[in-house]
């Protein structure tokens, strides 16, 4: 009998540093994951990271804070080596990697359809890679997304439209990984009350998502909260593991599929 609870895993989790990353790290870590590498993208997240790591010792958990730019494939290979060679292999890969652009289509840069396309496809896809190549047999591999997949709406393509290609990589790495037992998943939150998300938006944009979900009026701001979506990702990577190749978007009714 397979044991699919946290007990004893070791988690690496892309972007883990701070907001909805930061919070995962310590909520594996209280719900008993053995060791978490901690992944931060450059020395402007460093001392977050180096918090998250604290917070998860502190939960009793061993922790590795592990800096790198993952819009290359060489950089993934060895974020993953370095987990490895820290940690051990991980039994559980959390990518929450993403970067958020709101402009008209005629208006978007090659350079910037570029960076995003890197940042929120390129990664997405070799960090899929590595975890297949890496994580333990019956092992859990989770990849945030966005609700907008579920929208049909203007000023996100380079958002949404790099996002969704995550969808397929989902299918298709659960469907080659399920012979060992791995499941796939991609969780798209709703629009989040972090940083990240209001330098993105004007003041209209913000007043319309703060009331666009069924359940907006039951939040503190209307949106999503890191909170609300942490108890997904410990169901995904844990006992919902018979959940894989799926898209799930948890957003207190702003958008469904």
């Amino acid at each position: 009998m397979v044991d699919h609870s946290l007990k004893g895993k070791t988690v690496l989790i892309a972007g883990g540093a701070k907001n909805l990353g930061g919070l995962v790290a310590r909520d594996l870590a209280e719900h008993g994951a053995k060791a978490i590498a901690v992944h931060f993208n450059s020395a402007a997240s460093k001392a977050e990271a180096d918090a998250t790591v604290a917070a998860v010792q502190a939960a009793g958990a061993e922790a590795v804070a592990l800096q790198a730019d993952l819009t290359s494939a060489g950089a993934m290979q060895k974020l993953f080596a370095d987990t490895i060679a820290a940690l051990g292999r991980p039994d559980i890969a959390i990518n929450t990697v993403g970067k958020v652009l709101k402009k008209p289509i005629v208006e978007v840069s090659e350079a910037e359809y570029d960076e995003m396309s890197a940042v929120n496809a390129k990664s997405a896809f070799f960090f899929l890679k590595e975890a297949g190549k890496h994580v333990n047999d019956n092992g859990k591999i989770c990849t945030l997304v966005t609700s907008l997949l579920g929208a049909f709406t203007p000023f996100y393509a380079a958002y949404a439209g790099t996002k969704a290609p995550v969808e397929h990589f989902t299918r298709a790495a659960a469907k080659e990984f399920g012979e060992r037992g791995i499941s796939v998943t991609a969780i798209g939150p709703g629009p989040m009350d972090t940083p990240f998300f209001y330098p993105a938006e004007g003041a209209d944009a913000v007043a319309y998502h703060k009331t666009a979900a069924a359940l907006s009026k039951f939040t503190k701001t209307g949106l999503t909260h890191i909170e609300d979506i942490v108890p997904y990702i410990r169901f995904i990577v844990s006992d919902g593991w018979w959940m894989t190749g799926q898209t799930i978007l948890v957003n207190g009714g702003y958008t469904t599929k």
